[in-house]
């Protein structure tokens, strides 16, 4: 409070002027969302117009992606992204105009539009959107977005078609789970069900956390009291809640749900890490580590396997330095979880020690270009050099990881295409279906590289990734810059 008292009649008049200009600023963002937000749902019409004008019987659904394709590639932004984007868009402008209007003149904000769109998109009629949006438009030029989430939610019901119960019957059909990278080796895990079985699952959850806190906290005071030694386990709710959460998924028996032979509760966790050689060998494994300039892709495998009897062994001598006065270009790099995040080298090694088998991945000791794969526990060469090449859907922007994508030839092995590393790449099936489907052209180039030419002749080039390992460079050369 002092502070601002303190603060010079200078101050305050900056701080005004500070408020003013974030407050146009603001307006001016507000607006130009709303315009983008137009142009977006002109491009899902005309996906439309495209896919009627020929009878498409996908109903638009490849005309909306090819067009997406477009927009996300020049964006440098995933086409899923764009799609989603066209899709609120056309809700926004479509469904509510006096709400996409409200936010062009910048009297409300995007995320305003958002909380009305929400709240209110079950409404089947016009009229009913309309005489919704009458009464929460004011509601939203003077309250935050949060606080008007529960305020339109209360409106809406006044003019829904069907009462809340029916509805939540047709929206459990929509109920699912799915994660997302974070950083540090971390993730999230993300469920949408029933807000009843969800809220019961966390408050069973919390229940547990709180009891295990407090035996942890009497134990820790009891141990105090009597002067006795005690590993006291401090760890706060949130983190024994996660622990558990993560018990109770990994090694917890699915009764409920199981097959008569009891087959979902053999099942385990399936990951893929990649790690080179020497960030798999212990910290104190000197200069010899370095000798070892390939990588190890461990192969998704049962997270409860017995640990493989067979030790890491170094990369053959392709994988060498080129001479005597190379030197690594940085440390060891961190082993990646799914060719999509690192995690920390604790885990991959505890996971490289269960796995019953892995790749053997030979890289180029500089460019680190894949040179060959194989694995002890022998399997088909190529479709494991094409993974560990590619590493995610060719596609510019797209990150899906290459043991979820197909195979496609380049050039149709129908029409004579080889079945080869040259002519072969990894494709989701969204991406593998656009190239088919739609007036994208591909072209492989030396070196694995893709080459897509867009419907409106635009070029998009997308390079293999930098494979997670290590590459030597002479001292006196640049550092590297991945």
């Amino acid at each position: 409070m002092n502070a601002v008292l303190d603060a010079t009649d200078s101050q305050m008049a900056t701080l005004a002027d500070l408020v003013a200009t974030l407050e146009i600023a603001e307006s001016t963002l507000s607006s130009m969302t709303a315009a983008r937000d137009g142009l977006l749902a002109m491009a899902g019409r005309l996906a439309i117009d495209i896919a009627t004008q020929g009878d498409h019987p996908d109903c638009g659904d490849q005309s909306v992606t090819m067009i997406a394709a477009e927009i996300a590639a020049v964006q440098h932004v995933s086409d899923r992204t764009i799609e989603r984007r066209m899709a609120a868009a056309s809700m926004l402008v479509d469904l509510f105009p006096t709400v996409w209007e409200a936010q062009a003149k910048g009297r409300i904000s995007a995320a305003h539009s958002r909380v009305i769109v929400d709240a209110g998109v079950h409404l089947e009629s016009s009229s009913a959107r309309e005489a919704f949006a009458a009464i929460v438009l004011p509601l939203a030029e003077t309250d935050s977005p949060n606080r008007l989430r529960l305020l339109a939610r209360r409106v809406a019901e006044r003019f829904a078609p069907s009462t809340v119960t029916e509805r939540h019957r047709t929206a459990r059909a929509q109920r699912r789970v799915w994660m997302t990278d974070g950083e540090d080796g971390m993730a999230a895990l993300h469920t949408h069900a029933s807000a009843a079985l969800v809220h019961g699952m966390l408050d069973r959850l919390s229940q547990m956390a709180h009891t295990l806190r407090d035996e942890n906290r009497r134990a820790k005071r009891d141990a105090i009291r009597e002067g006795r030694e005690y590993d006291a386990d401090d760890r706060s709710v949130d983190e024994i809640r996660a622990d558990l959460l993560a018990d109770l998924v990994l090694s917890g028996t699915p009764a409920g749900h199981d097959s008569d032979d009891g087959l979902l509760g053999s099942l385990r966790g399936r990951v893929e890490i990649t790690v080179p050689v020497m960030t798999l060998m212990s910290d104190d494994a000197g200069a010899d580590a370095w000798t070892a300039a390939g990588l190890l892709a461990l192969q998704p495998g049962d997270l409860a396997a017995k640990p493989a009897d067979a030790a890491a062994e170094s990369a053959d001598a392709a994988a060498q330095p080129a001479h005597s006065a190379a030197e690594p270009a940085d440390a060891a790099p961190a082993a990646e979880l799914d060719g999509a995040m690192p995690i920390d080298v604790d885990t991959a090694r505890r996971l490289a020690g269960l796995v019953t088998g892995w790749d053997r991945v030979m890289t180029h000791p500089v460019s680190g270009r894949v040179l060959a794969v194989d694995r002890y526990r022998p399997s088909t060469h190529l479709r494991r050099h094409l993974r560990a090449r590619d590493g995610r859907c060719r596609f510019p922007g797209c990150g899906i990881i290459a043991r979820k994508c197909d195979l496609d030839h380049n050039h149709a092995a129908s029409a004579g295409g080889a079945t080869c590393d040259t002519n072969l790449a990894t494709f989701c099936r969204r991406h593998h279906v656009l190239k088919h489907n739609s007036p994208w052209h591909v072209e492989q180039k030396p070196g694995g590289v893709i080459e897509w030419t867009s419907p409106t002749g635009r070029t998009y080039v997308d390079t293999p990734p930098v494979p997670n390992t290590v590459t030597f460079r002479d001292s006196t050369d640049a550092p590297a810059p991945f």
